[in-house]
C-alpha cells in the first residue's frame, strides 16, 4: 500500500520495453522502506502479463570476494526451470563453459588461459544469454541490494545497462541509498548509469501518516485508533519495516527507545532457545542452509526445527529455497549479529569456517572457498585467513572474478607478517602473491594498481637468479604502458630481451611483444628479424597458437613495408591455425589485420563486408569488447571512405558503449573525429582531438598513431580559419618526423600539408615555399602500396583531375568531391569547373560537409556561376535582402560584432536579424541556418 504511483512507473517502463528495447530502473530506497515487496507485487503484475522474471540478489559477503552473486543466482533459475542442457543451447557452440564457472551444471569449465579477454567473454555470454530469452518472450532481470554487489557484478550490470538494446527486457535493480556515503563504490556507478539512454531511477519514499494508518489497519483487520497512528508515524517515521514492528508490539504500545531496540522487540520475545539459534544464524548470513545450521549449532535436525519454529511463525524468519533458512529482512540479521558479544562472535564464525571446510558440501557449489575465507576473517585467526584468502582468491580467478581476486590477494599480503610460516603454508612466496596481484590487476584493466604490484615484485627479485619471473614482469609492464599511452615500452622490452638469451617460451614471449611494437614504431626491418626468431623458438616447442601470433606480426610488417598481398595471404594462414585450434583471439586478430589491408587496397566495401563478419564472430567468441570493437573500428574507416557517415557514426557510438581499453577508445574517436571535421562540427571535433591528445604537444611513441593525430590537428586549425598555427605544426611534422612507412598514412597526412601550404601562402609565401621543398624531398623516399596511397600521391604533386578520377572508381565519393574542387583551380574552361563544382557541392550536401559546401559557394560566387536550378518564388523571398546578407556573413562564420561592423549596422541590429533568420528558415542554430541556406541555394 502506498506504492500505486510506483507499481504504475514500473508498469510503464516495462510496457515500453516490452514495445521498443530494453530498459533499466535504479530503485533506491532506505532500508526496510519496501524495496523487495514493491517488487515482489510488480514480478507478480509482470508474470501474469506473461513476462519472465528472473530474480539475483546481492548478499554481504560479495563485498568480501564473492563474485558474481545475483547472477549465479540468476542463472541457478534458468537451470530448474529449462535444465542446464537447453540454457548452453541458447549460446554461441562451447560458450556455455565460461558459465561453468560460476554454476557446476553447465560441465567442466574452459581451459582458456587468456586471462586479458576472459572476463569481457563472460560479460558478453550473459548479455547474449539474456538476449535469446528475451526473444521468445519479455523478460524481468531482478537484481536486489546493489549497494552490497562486488565489483565483478557492478561492471556487468554496467555493461549489460549500456548494451541491452533492441529486445523487450527490463532490469530493476534495488539499493539502500541511505548507505550510499560519499566513498561508496556503487555512487559512481549509479552517476554513470543515470547517463544512459533508456536508465530511469526513482527513490521509494516514507510512507505519508494516512499511508501508516491503511497499513496498520491492513495488519490487525480493523481501523487503528488515531492516538495510535500518530504515535506509530512518530516513531517509525514512515518506514513499512518499522511500522510492522510498532504493531507487533504489546497491546499498550510500550514503544521501544531506540530503532535498534524496535527491530530487536519481535527477536526478544521469542523462547531463549530460539534467539540463541537465531544469534548462530545471524553470524552465517541472511541465508543458511539448514544442515550447515545444524551442524554449527549442534542440534539435531528435530530439535533445530523446534527452536526455529517460533522465529517462522513470528515472521521473524522464513523457509527459503533449497533446505534454508533466510532471515525476513536483512536489517533483522544485523540486529541480531550485533548483539553477538566479542568472544561470541569470533567463536561462532570459527564454527562456520571448521565446519564448511570439513564438508563443503553445505554451503552452494562454488562458495566454499569464499565463506571460509570470510568467517576465518572474521573470527580473527590470521593464519587460516591467510590460508584461506588464498586459496579463494585462486577460485576468483577461475571464475573471471579479478577484482575479488585482488581484494583477496591483498588479504594476503596483508596478514603475511602476521603468519611467520605464510610461504610453506600456501606453497609460495610474497613476491608470486604480488605477481598473481599483478596479473590479475591486468585482466582486470585495473592498470594503475597492477603497475604498482608488478613494481613491487620486481623490487623483491634478483635478475641474475630470476631473469625469466624479472622478464615476464617487464612485459608485463610494457602493456599498463601501452594502455596508459606512456613511453619507455622498448627500453623495458630490449632489457627484457638480454635477460634471457636463450630460447625458451620467456624469450619467444619477450620477442612477441617486442616484434609487435618495433613493427608498429617502423621499425619494420629489426621488427621482421625478432619475430622470426620468437617464429622459430614457438616451432621448436609446438606452440602453434603463439606461431600463428607471430605470422600476424609478420603480416604487419608487411603491411607497413607496402607488401599488401603477402599481408592478406600471411594473416589467413594464421587465421587458419587460429580456427582450427579454437583460439577466437588469433582468428579475429588476423581478421582485424586484413580488413586493414583491404581498406588501403581500396577494396574499401569488402573491408566492410569483412568487418561486419568479423564483429558477427567476435560475438560467437564472446570476444566484442575487446577485439570486437576493434574490428568495428576497421569497419567505420571504411564506411567513411565509402561517404556512410552515419553508419559510420552508429557503429563508432555501440563500439563506444561497449567500455573498450583506452587504446581502442582513442582509434574510435579519431574515426568519429575525421567525419566530425568534414562535417565542420567544431565544438564536437575539438571534444575529441583533445582526448586522443591531438592538440598537445605529446609525441606519440607509435608512428601511426602521431600520423593520424598530426593529419587531425592540420585539419582542425584549418578549419577553425587559423593557417599559420596549421604551418607551425606543418613545419615542425617535417622536422625528424616519426614518419609512417605505411604508405597510406604517409601519403595523407603529406596531401594535408600541401592543403595547409594552399592555405597559408597568401600569408606567409616564402615558408610555404620552404615547406614545399621539404615536403617533395620527403615524397623522393617514399613509396606506394595501392590506389589509394597513389591518390593521395597524385594530390602531393597537383593532380587532382587524375585523382579525382581514381577516387571515382574506388567510390570514395568525399576523396573525389574534394579533389574536384581543388581540380578547378588547375583548368580554364568554365564549363568544365561549372561541372566539377556542381558535383562536388552535390556529394558535399549529401554528405553533411558544410566545409566543403562553403569553400564551393565562394569559388562559385566570385566565378558568378549558378550551381543548382533556379530556387522557386517562395524560397526567393523567404528573407529579406539585407536578411541574405547577414546569413552570407554567418554562413563564412562571422559573429554578431564581426556582421556589424561590415555591415555599418549595431551588434543588436545583427543578432536581431540572425534571429529572425534562424526562426524564418525554422532551424535552431546558426550551423543549421547556414546548412539550410545551401541547400534552398539562398546563398548563390
Amino acid at each position: 500500500m502506498g506504492r500505486r504511483a510506483e507499481l504504475a512507473f514500473l508498469a510503464e517502463v516495462f510496457d515500453q520495453a516490452r514495445k521498443q528495447a530494453a530498459a533499466a530502473v535504479l530503485l533506491g530506497g532506505e532500508a526496510g522502506v519496501g524495496k523487495s515487496r514493491l517488487l515482489s507485487r510488480f514480478a507478480e503484475q509482470a508474470e501474469q502479463d506473461g513476462a519472465h522474471v528472473i530474480v539475483g540478489g546481492c548478499v554481504e559477503l560479495s563485498t568480501e570476494g564473492l563474485a558474481y552473486a545475483p547472477f549465479t543466482a540468476a542463472l541457478r533459475q534458468l537451470v530448474r526451470e529449462m535444465g542446464a542442457a537447453d540454457v548452453a543451447a541458447m549460446l554461441p557452440e562451447g560458450a556455455a563453459r565460461d558459465l561453468a564457472r560460476l554454476l557446476p551444471e553447465f560441465g567442466e569449465p574452459s581451459g582458456d588461459t587468456e586471462t586479458e579477454s576472459a572476463r569481457a567473454r563472460l560479460f558478453e555470454q550473459i548479455l547474449t544469454l539474456l538476449e535469446r530469452l528475451a526473444e521468445r518472450r519479455p523478460v524481468v532481470l531482478i537484481i536486489e541490494d546493489i549497494h552490497w554487489a562486488d565489483r565483478s557484478s557492478r561492471d556487468l550490470i554496467a555493461f549489460l545497462s549500456r548494451n541491452l538494446r533492441a529486445v523487450p527486457l527490463l532490469m530493476v535493480m534495488t539499493y539502500r541509498s541511505d548507505e550510499l556515503n560519499r566513498t561508496h563504490p556503487l555512487r559512481p556507478v549509479l552517476a554513470q548509469l543515470a547517463r544512459v539512454e533508456g536508465v530511469s531511477r526513482i527513490e521509494v519514499p516514507r510512507l505519508s501518516q494516512d499511508e501508516v494508518a491503511e497499513q496498520m489497519a491492513g495488519i490487525l483487520g480493523r481501523t487503528p485508533e488515531f492516538a495510535r497512528v500518530d504515535k506509530v508515524f512518530e516513531r517509525t517515521e514512515g518506514i513499512p519495516l518499522f511500522v510492522e514492528a510498532m504493531v507487533d508490539c504489546d497491546g499498550d504500545y510500550a514503544f521501544p527507545e531506540s530503532l535498534h531496540d524496535l527491530i530487536l522487540g519481535s527477536v526478544e520475545r521469542l523462547p531463549e532457545e530460539t534467539q540463541r539459534v537465531l544469534r548462530i544464524a545471524a553470524a552465517g548470513g541472511i541465508r543458511v542452509g539448514h544442515e550447515l545450521l545444524a551442524t554449527v549449532s549442534g542440534l539435531s535436525d528435530v530439535d533445530l526445527e523446534n527452536a526455529l519454529r517460533p522465529a517462522v511463525a513470528s515472521n521473524v524468519m522464513q523457509v527459503a529455497d533449497g533446505g534454508a533458512y533466510a532471515f525476513r529482512h536483512a536489517l533483522i540479521r544485523e540486529a541480531v549479529h550485533d548483539e553477538l558479544l566479542p568472544g561470541e562472535h569470533a567463536r561462532m564464525h570459527a564454527r562456520y569456517a571448521e565446519a564448511i571446510g570439513g564438508n563443503r558440501g553445505l554451503v552452494p557449489p562454488g562458495r566454499a572457498a569464499i565463506e571460509m575465507a570470510h568467517h576465518w576473517f572474521s573470527a580473527r585467526d590470521d593464519l587460516w585467513a591467510l590460508v584461506s584468502a588464498w586459496e579463494a582468491a585462486e577460485k576468483a580467478a577461475n571464475a573471471f572474478a579479478y577484482t575479488e581476486q585482488i581484494q583477496l590477494l591483498e588479504r594476503v599480503l596483508t596478514l603475511w607478517d602476521k603468519v611467520p610460516d605464510a610461504a610453506e603454508r600456501i606453497d609460495a612466496d610474497h613476491t608470486t602473491v604480488l605477481e598473481r596481484a599483478s596479473e590479475a590487476a591486468y585482466a582486470a584493466a585495473d592498470i594503475d594498481r597492477c603497475m604498482k604490484f608488478a613494481k613491487g615484485a620486481l623490487s623483491e627479485l634478483d635478475e641474475a637468479t630470476a631473469p625469466e619471473r624479472v622478464a615476464e614482469l617487464l612485459v608485463r609492464l610494457v602493456n599498463c604502458k601501452v594502455q596508459k599511452g606512456k613511453d619507455g615500452t622498448l627500453e623495458d622490452l630490449r632489457k627484457a630481451e638480454r635477460l634471457v638469451p636463450l630460447p625458451s617460451e620467456t624469450r619467444a614471449m619477450v620477442l612477441s611483444r617486442l616484434g609487435t611494437l618495433l613493427m608498429l614504431g617502423d621499425h619494420v626491418i629489426e621488427g621482421t628479424a625478432v619475430t622470426q626468431e620468437a617464429l622459430r623458438v614457438a616451432r621448436a616447442v609446438g606452440d602453434e597458437c603463439q606461431e600463428a601470433d607471430l605470422l600476424i606480426n609478420l603480416a604487419l610488417g608487411h603491411s607497413i613495408s607496402g607488401d599488401l598481398h603477402s599481408t592478406l595471404a600471411t594473416n589467413r594462414r594464421a587465421q587458419a591455425i587460429g580456427a582450427r585450434h579454437k583460439s577466437g583471439r588469433v582468428v579475429l586478430r588476423a581478421l582485424a589485420n586484413n580488413v586493414d589491408a583491404l581498406e588501403n587496397l581500396g577494396r574499401s566495401e569488402d573491408a566492410a563486408e569483412l568487418a561486419a563478419e568479423g564483429e558477427k564472430l567476435a560475438k560467437e567468441y564472446g570476444r566484442y569488447r575487446d577485439s570486437g570493437v576493434f574490428i568495428a573500428n576497421n569497419r567505420a574507416e571504411a564506411l567513411d571512405s565509402l561517404g556512410r557517415w552515419d553508419e559510420a557514426l552508429a557503429v563508432v557510438k555501440r563500439a563506444l558503449a561497449m567500455d573498450p581499453s583506452v587504446r581502442n577508445r582513442w582509434h574510435l574517436t579519431r574515426t568519429r573525429a575525421a567525419i566530425l571535421l568534414a562535417r565542420g562540427e567544431v565544438d564536437a571535433a575539438k571534444d575529441d582531438l583533445v582526448e586522443i591528445g591531438a592538440l598537445s604537444d605529446r609525441l606519440e611513441e607509435w608512428t601511426q598513431e602521431w600520423t593520424h593525430n598530426t593529419r587531425l590537428a592540420l585539419g582542425w586549425h584549418l578549419l577553425v580559419g587559423d593557417p599559420m598555427t596549421a604551418l607551425d605544426k606543418a613545419e615542425a611534422a617535417l622536422i625528424s618526423p616519426p614518419w609512417s612507412r605505411k604508405a597510406m598514412l604517409g601519403w595523407r597526412l603529406l596531401a594535408q600539408i600541401h592543403r595547409v601550404c594552399d592555405a597559408a601562402a597568401p600569408v606567409s609565401p616564402d615558408r610555404v615555399q620552404a615547406l614545399r621543398t621539404r615536403a617533395d624531398e620527403l615524397a623522393t623516399s617514399m613509396n606506394t602500396d595501392g590506389p589509394v596511397s597513389e591518390m593521395f600521391r597524385l594530390e602531393c604533386f597537383g593532380d587532382f583531375i587524375g585523382a579525382a578520377e581514381g577516387w571515382l572508381h574506388l567510390n570514395r565519393p568525399y576523396a573525389r568531391a574534394k579533389a574536384l574542387f581543388h581540380a578547378t583551380a588547375t583548368v580554364t574552361d568554365r564549363d568544365l569547373i561549372t561541372e566539377w563544382l556542381r558535383e562536388s557541392r552535390a556529394t558535399a550536401t549529401d554528405l553533411g560537409a558544410a566545409p566543403l559546401i562553403a569553400q564551393v559557394d565562394l569559388v562559385a560566387r566570385r566565378s558568378g556561376i549558378s550551381l543548382s536550378s533556379t530556387p522557386t518564388a517562395e524560397e526567393t523571398n523567404l528573407l529579406t535582402p539585407r536578411e541574405l546578407e547577414v546569413l552570407r556573413l554567418v554562413a563564412e562564420g562571422k559573429s554578431n560584432r564581426d556582421i556589424a561592423a561590415q555591415l555599418s549596422i549595431s551588434a543588436k541590429t545583427a543578432s536581431v536579424h540572425v534571429s529572425n533568420i534562424i526562426a524564418k528558415l525554422g532551424v535552431s542554430t546558426r550551423g543549421e541556418a547556414t546548412a539550410t541556406a545551401h541547400r534552398l541555394s539562398l546563398l548563390t
